[in-house]
């Protein structure tokens, strides 16, 4: 279809994704941005987020966990640290990881990496957010 961007996400594992897409909303550092086919070039950081995509009248979502969003011609790539699509997520994982972040923020040692445990929290609440709006 001529209206479509070809969007592409690659962690350095795996690629995660490569479709012809409608419409791609991406969570940027500096917020959450959108990208149609013949947006501008564009490169924007990741935040820890839920990227979603729309072919057709289907919204399909994928956890994002920092990296990089480039934008050039009629493709966008997601270089990103980790990326798993909804159906992908481990929930157990997940909310074993959960508990274990929220214990160690809860604990008052020197020796704790606070903001460490705080993004492990934030990503484990994220991915469970993602397969929540995915519906599963």
């Amino acid at each position: 279809m001529a209206s479509q961007i070809k969007l592409e996400i690659v962690t350095p594992d795996r690629v995660v994704l490569s479709e012809e897409v409608d419409y791609v909303g991406v969570p940027g550092v500096m917020g959450q941005f959108g990208v149609l086919k013949n947006h501008i070039p564009y490169l924007a950081a990741l935040s820890i987020g839920t990227l979603y995509y729309k072919k057709g009248s289907e919204t399909k979502y994928v956890f994002v966990s920092g990296g990089f969003a480039e934008v050039n011609g009629d493709t966008i790539t997601i270089l990103a640290e980790s990326a798993e699509r909804a159906e992908e997520i481990d929930v157990e994982r997940a909310k074993k990881a959960k508990e274990r972040a929220e214990k160690r923020l809860q604990q008052q040692k020197e020796d704790i990496d606070f903001a460490r445990a705080k993004a492990a929290l934030q990503r484990a609440l994220v991915r469970l957010q993602t397969r929540h709006r995915a519906g599963l």
